[in-house]
């Protein structure tokens, strides 16, 4: 059967049953999974917020914790997907053959991209609603439009899942990832304006963030976190599909050379 490995993605209504495949298997260990998705963020919240947010005092008029947990829930849904796209899905393709399996049945190679991309992105959510309640307990935030930054951050899972999913076509073992989250994440965070505002870098530093998914992310969910109204939202809606976009079909692409080749 002959391939066009950079052949407009086809999707079907078949790619619902990988979904709810995967649902169906995190069901059996959803508690011990959100935990682990939300405790490095929880973690950073209370030591950094009110440990180093207390000689801070305040950023932009609030305290820190408020500016800390408003770009710390952007940052749990992106390595939530991130996480969910690179190693259990890498799992499912290389080290289980689910995939493989799965395309013995009238499914698509597409399909299943596609599926897995939904998916991470769906489980991110677990992660960041979590968050979100803890935040409410706390008293960091109670505003009503925090609800309101589901919906987006749904749109963050997704552009970090399809991002994630173009390493995770290209790996040859679990150790790969480390590259991604070295020399790819861990820098996106420290320049996206989570821990402290992007005007504090130096110009060009400024020019790079401001074209990170990331920064997009922040700056649409920290208003509706903290209540205060959002200045320009179509650039950064336009960024994070532009990543989202691009990155599935990245993914699609190098995914088909490397089943098909």
């Amino acid at each position: 059967m002959l391939v066009s490995f950079t052949a407009a993605p086809s999707i079907s209504r078949r790619f619902w049953p990988v979904f709810m495949r995967n649902l169906l298997v995190w069901k059996k260990l959803a508690v011990p999974s959100v935990i682990g998705n939300i405790a490095e963020p929880l973690i950073t919240l209370v030591a950094f917020g009110y440990g180093l947010g207390s000689m801070i005092g305040q950023i932009d008029g609030r305290p820190y914790i408020q500016f800390l947990a408003s770009g710390s829930i952007v940052v749990s849904a992106a390595l939530a997907a991130t996480f969910e796209a690179l190693y259990s899905a890498y799992s499912r393709m290389q080290m289980q053959k689910t995939w493989d399996s799965i395309m013995n049945a009238p499914i698509a190679l597409d399909d299943i991209v596609f599926a897995e991309m939904l998916w991470a992105a769906f489980k991110s959510l677990f992660s960041v609603a979590a968050i979100m309640v803890v935040i409410w307990v706390l008293g960091i935030s109670r505003e009503p439009t925090m609800l309101l930054a589901l919906p987006l951050l749904g749109l963050v899972g997704v552009t970090f899942a399809s991002v994630a999913l173009v390493f995770n076509a290209l790996a040859k073992g679990y150790d790969f990832f480390t590259y991604y989250f070295t020399l790819v994440i861990t820098p996106m965070t420290f320049l996206s304006g989570v821990y402290f505002p992007i005007s504090q870098m130096p110009g060009w530093l400024q020019t790079v963030a401001h074209v990170l998914p990331l920064t997009a992310a922040v700056e649409l969910v920290r208003p509706l976190i903290l209540g205060t109204p959002i200045g320009d939202v179509l650039r950064p809606v336009c960024v994070l599909a532009a990543y989202a976009v691009g990155g599935y079909y990245l993914a699609l692409v190098l995914t088909r050379r490397r089943f098909f080749k």
